[in-house]
């Protein structure tokens, strides 16, 4: 779907073929193609079925808001799920207009950074990564993670905080691996600079929609509202919910397309008072007009996602240099940003939504800094106290950490909350002896704990008559599928059965086997 064809799906023409698009969803592709084409052209046949499957696959992340709004392949991978942003709009607009402004230095070894928490040991459960940062944010050279293979930051680690399977495995489910700082802002009632004119409505950039950036801006600002500037909106998840939340938006990004569908959405959702959308360059964004900078670098290249913050576009130094200049910032970054890469003075932030690990977030001008993790849609949120697990042997329970507790290195809080301890120093399971309850982890009580081995493993679970399990993997190297095919099982029982390491020795622990529900 190019430019023309998605403006023409704009006119009532290509509304009637996008809503019967809709009703073909489902349906034969070729069969909903030659219908569609009977009345209408190939160009907007092909545009009107790619936007009504976009919004089919929409409604996982937009819920009902997906009927009416318009997506790019593209800008729907990235976009983020409604209450992810909804959780990140509350937190702006509860912090306030007028929250002291605090620069983003480049990385540092202070002792409010996550490099450096002086109650746990070297490459410990909860320890980050040491060593200086990336040259190209002024610094040194980038260590090498003790979690990290050298083929990129979200490979398999070895240690209990870092995931197995990269930063959007879930951690839970059948088969899952658990996984100028002195700048002084503009107020409320300050006039914005840039060339943008109430005469050309809200959604009209200077020039057209291709004209090139020079300067953003807000005309006739109601007075206290949040000024945000989204620096790379792509279709606009994040800056629909922030203006829901009664902040008004200016909005940047680099393909004209992308911006198209963002004003498309702003308009379809009745939201295009408060949000202005532009083509133009992230870089060249002046941050010091806004209350927030916000902003979603590009995660995709080319050749696919990519989970090196230098690869984003803009770059992680663009990056750095908006939110040094901001007010406050919030930028979203892939939840296996490598902690090197994290500002001193920064909180990061991850998020889980019903048990799976959407993304992170670092924050700037906040009140507090270290780490977070955000569970929703309950809301619960868990920050570092400097809580170190003690290792011992096991209980009668294991608990499986939450994923964003465990990107956030804070399994040791986890660990203190069921009162519980590391079956081994490098692997995020928890044993206990209670039965605690808590939205920070899974618990299976424990039947047996065996030395890994296929025969035996096998042995044992028919002997238990299990014939459905639920395979769970933490610091082992055995493939989850092939060893499923290779126990060949057959009863009436089912069972968790976790492959793990337990003080380096690989091991099974067989939990909870009981008829299936």
């Amino acid at each position: 779907m190019d430019l023309d064809a998605f403006a023409e799906l704009l006119t009532p023409r290509g509304q009637r073929a996008l809503a019967e698009a809709v009703e073909l969803v489902g349906t034969d592709p070729v069969a909903a193609a030659t219908r569609l084409r009977r009345t209408y052209d190939a160009a907007l046949t092909s545009a009107a079925l790619t936007q009504a499957g976009l919004r089919e696959r929409a409604r996982a992340k937009f819920g009902e808001d997906a009927r009416r709004m318009y997506f790019t392949p593209h800008g729907l991978e990235q976009s983020t799920r409604t209450e992810v942003a909804e959780h990140r709009a509350r937190r702006l607009t509860r912090a306030g207009a007028d929250t002291a402004p605090r620069g983003w230095d480049a990385p540092s070894h202070g002792p409010d950074t996550p490099q450096h928490r002086p109650d746990m040991p070297p490459h410990g459960p909860n320890t980050p990564p040491h060593g200086p940062a990336s040259p190209s944010l002024g610094r040194g050279t980038p260590p090498h993670r003790p979690d990290a293979t050298p083929h990129g930051p979200d490979a398999p680690s070895h240690g209990p905080d870092a995931p197995s399977h990269g930063p959007d495995a879930p951690s839970h489910g059948p088969d899952a691996t658990p996984h100028g700082p002195d700048a002084t802002p503009h107020g409320p009632d300050a006039t914005p600079h840039g060339p943008a004119s109430p005469s050309r409505g809200q959604n009209t950039p200077p020039g057209g929609p291709d004209a090139p950036l020079r300067g953003l801006g807000v005309a006739e600002v109601p007075p206290r509202r949040l000024r945000v500037v989204d620096a790379c909106c792509g279709i606009g998840g994040d800056f629909l919910a922030l203006a829901r939340a009664g902040c008004t938006v200016v909005a940047v990004d680099t393909d004209p397309l992308t911006v198209a569908v963002a004003r498309a959405n702003a308009e379809a959702l009745g939201l295009g008072d408060r949000v202005t959308v532009s083509v133009g360059d992230a870089a060249e964004v002046r941050p010091e007009e806004y209350d927030v900078l916000f902003a979603d670098p590009a995660r995709r290249t080319g050749r696919g996602r990519t989970f090196d913050p230098m690869a984003y576009s803009p770059p992680w130094p663009v990056v750095l240099d908006l939110a040094s200049r901001a007010s406050r910032a919030c930028v979203k970054v892939a939840p296996g940003i490598p902690y090197e890469f994290i500002p001193a003075g920064a909180e990061a932030e991850w998020v889980s939504y019903k048990g799976e690990v959407k993304e992170a977030a670092l924050w700037t001008g906040q009140e507090t800094a270290g780490r977070r993790a955000t569970l929703l849609p309950g809301g619960h949120t868990l920050t570092a106290t400097g809580a170190e697990a003690p290792v011992g042997p096991a209980g009668r329970y294991v608990y499986e950490p939450d994923g964003a507790a465990i990107r956030a290195h804070l399994v040791g809080e986890v660990s203190e909350i069921v009162n519980g301890r590391l079956l081994d120093p490098m692997i995020a399971y928890i044993t206990g002896d209670d039965p605690i309850d808590t939205p920070w982890a899974s618990r299976y009580e424990i039947e047996d704990i065996l030395p890994f081995s296929g025969k035996k493993l096998r042995a044992a679970l028919r002997e238990r008559q299990v014939g459905n399990v639920t395979i769970k993997k933490r610091g082992s190297a055995v493939d989850i599928e092939r060893l499923r095919t290779d126990l060949r099982l057959n009863g009436e029982k089912s069972a968790t059965i976790i492959l793990t390491r337990i003080l380096d020795k690989p091991s099974v622990i067989i939990c909870d086997t009981s008829p299936p529900a």
